[in-house]
């Protein structure tokens, strides 16, 4: 991986929730097709993280900057357009509707007609929701959904759930996908089955990703680097190796004593 200029650099964040400092001036960079793990205790400030990067939470202070454009005022529906998609740790599909119509929806910023062609059922508007439909059907087909295009997101086993949620999130055709615990409540082999599902969607679509996981096998083998966060502050951060060997992490996080 070669670095170049950052993708996103984060600098001095803060976040206040009354008089809790959830992010404590906190500053990082991202680089393109990196993969950045962040770890920490239950309450660090992982997801409240992730909820600053990608609009639904505002900052309190400090400057978050995506391809060169200034994010941290900016309102969920604007970054997603600039190409940051994420999922969330319980997952968030619409189960009321079809593994299809939970891609088409991710589809629906693209569509370039009016309300007035919608309600005329007009050839562009038809010529929009057929080229949807491809998109939808060509994605669903890389990750070996497409047989199971027309059955209900809710019929779905909890990997193949977790799947479909990735499979939207990229609909929106990110530079970066935020992943928050994509391996809760997972068993071992789809913990296997999605590490290796990560992995072929970042060679397959060139992204970065910034990924929250509690499972710390799974999160030190797929991540070129890792922040650790303790009570919203950098506690360190580096590949992870040396992650491993950092005595402020065993201590802090691991819950482990020097040797």
């Amino acid at each position: 991986m070669t670095l170049n200029a950052p993708l996103l650099t984060v600098n001095a964040l803060n976040k206040y929730f009354g008089g809790m400092h959830a992010v404590v001036d906190l500053s990082f960079e991202l680089y393109e097709n990196e993969c950045l793990g962040i770890i920490g205790p239950n309450g660090a400030g992982k997801t409240t993280l992730l909820n600053l990067i990608s609009g639904v939470t505002l900052s309190t202070s400090g400057t978050m900057i995506f391809l060169g454009q200034a994010m941290e005022k900016k309102r969920s529906s604007q970054i997603a357009r600039l190409g940051i998609a994420r999922t969330f740790q319980h997952i968030r599909l619409f189960k009321q509707l079809s593994v299809l119509e939970n891609i088409t929806t991710a589809y629906d910023h693209e569509i370039n007609y009016t309300l007035l062609e919608a309600l005329l059922r007009t050839r562009r508007m038809k010529q929009e929701e057929n080229k949807s439909y491809k998109a939808s059907m060509e994605l669903l087909d890389l990750f070996g959904m497409s047989s199971r295009a027309h059955h209900m997101a809710s019929s779905l086993s909890y990997g193949d759930q977790r799947r479909l949620e990735i499979a939207r999130a990229l609909a929106l055709k990110p530079r970066l996908l935020l992943l928050d615990e994509p391996a809760a409540g997972m068993n071992d082999a789809e913990t296997r089955e999605l590490l290796a599902l990560l992995r072929w969607i970042q060679r397959e679509f060139s992204l970065s990703m910034i990924l929250i996981e509690h499972h710390l096998p799974f999160i030190m083998e797929f991540s070129d680097r890792l922040l650790v966060l303790n009570f919203g502050k950098l506690l360190a951060q580096g590949t992870p190796s040396q992650i491993r060997q950092d005595r402020r992490v065993i201590q802090a996080y691991l819950g482990e004593e020097e040797a």
